[in-house]
This record gives C-alpha cells, structure tokens and sequence, in this order.
C-alpha cells in the first residue's frame, strides 16, 4: 500500500514514522523551509503543479491514499488535495491539530487575515511580537511600529522598517517566552492558531504579562474531507485499509 503524506508538520513526522516501514510511504514537503526535518520513508520536496498536477501524480505512482497533514494556514494545497483526490478516486483524510481555545486572564483579538491583524494593531504600543512567519509580512509593511519577527528562515522584504529578526525553531519554553517579552519589553503578540503544542508557551508568557494576542483564524477548509486530531488516528485510518485490501485479497 502507498500512502502520500502532505506534510511539513510535527504530526505529518509522527505519523510517517507510525507508517514505514510497514507500508509504503511518500512525504512531499513544500521546500518553504531550508532545512526541514525530514521524516521516515521516501520523501519529495516541491509543488505538484495544482489539483490536476497532482491528480496526474497520484495515478503515476499507484497512490493508494493521501493525508492531508500540511499547516493548518496551508490552504491552497488542502483544497488541491481534496479536488486531486476526487479526480484519482483517492481516499483523502485531512489530519489537523485541534486549534488554540482562549482561557480565564487572555486578551485576544481575533481577526480573519493578516491584513486584519495589522490593522488591528492600532493602539496596542510600539512593540510588536510577530509569530506568523516569514511569510506574508508584507501585510505589515506600512506599520510604524517595532516588531520582533521570529521564523525558521530569514525573512525576505517587504516587511516593516523597524525589524528585528530572530531565527529560532520550536518547541520553545514558557520559561524561555517570558524572558522574551520581558526583554524586548513586548506590548503585543501576533500569531495564527496553528494551534501547535510547541509553540502555544508564548500565549501562556503573554497572558500571565497581561499582554494583548491578536490571533489570526485558521481559514475554512474543504467540505466533506473526514478529519482526524492526531498522528496516532490516521495512522488507524491507513490501517483499517490495510486490513480491508487483505481481506479482500485473501
């Protein structure tokens, strides 16, 4: 059985690793990062050329069934997974981490985009802590405050006059984030609701400072896609069908 893993997350990792080698697996990475952590199994690094692109993938290498388990932000390849899929009479099964829920003591302001986020920063002070990536700071280019951007890679321009980039990985420590805002004096954090167990300490730093989180909303995923929360439940999913074609064969 060959199963296509649309990955570049911690659970698309685990779940390869549950897989191979008692299967065969393929991870395809989208080469975003320089040096991605590369799971167990045969991996593939690049675009497949959209829906029909990767349709036309799935038939060439005999592709039994494909997980969804890109970044939660990674829109565009969800939906050209789920019309890919349909196409090639394919199973697709979406894996996505629960999101981030707010508790007791947190300021958050959610907002639908990027561009909502920096429009939202009116009035939360100069000091900016950005989490969102080294994509799409575009949409904070024209803001006039300071902003500490943190991602895996440097960032490429635009971006805003005043930044100071900071490349580190995940999983980071609550000890770790709050000696981060405190020593950048942070008024106010922005990031998405990847919802990531690694990187969900720096909520937990800016609620006990009191400091404002403008979180961007995941956006809407395919219709009709079952989805599961974790690397463990997908890894059943692959192995009911693995039950089932022996069965069948036998």
């Amino acid at each position: 059985m060959h199963v296509l893993i649309l990955g570049g997350t911690t659970e698309a990792r685990a779940l390869a690793g549950l897989l191979h080698p008692r299967v065969r697996v393929t991870s395809s990475l989208a080469g975003r990062v320089a040096a991605p952590r590369l799971p167990a199994g045969e991996v593939r690094i690049g675009g497949f050329g959209g829906p029909e692109g990767l349709a036309a993938w799935l038939r060439e290498h005999a592709v039994d069934a494909v997980i969804d388990a890109t970044h939660p932000f990674a829109e565009r390849i969800s939906f050209n997974a789920a019309a890919a899929a349909a196409t090639a009479h394919v199973p697709l099964l979406a894996l996505r981490r629960p999101g981030w829920v707010p508790v007791d003591g947190d300021r958050w302001h959610e907002v639908a985009s990027l561009d909502g986020a920096a429009a939202a920063l009116d009035g939360f002070g100069d000091r900016v802590f950005l989490t969102t990536g080294r994509m799409g700071l575009v949409s904070f280019a024209a803001r006039p405050e300071w902003f500490l951007v943190r991602s895996v890679d440097a960032p490429e321009a635009p971006m805003p006059a005043r930044t100071e980039v900071l490349l580190d990985r995940g999983p980071f420590t609550l000890d770790g984030e709050r000696a981060l805002l405190a020593a950048h004096r942070i008024d106010v954090l922005v990031t998405k609701d990847s919802g990531a167990a690694a990187t969900a300490p720096k909520l937990a730093a800016a609620r006990e400072a009191g400091i404002p989180v403008v979180v961007v909303r995941r956006p809407p995923a395919p219709a009709g896609v079952p989805t599961t929360a974790t690397a463990e439940e997908a890894a059943a999913w692959v192995a009911a069908r693995v039950a089932a074609r022996e069965r069948a064969g036998g």
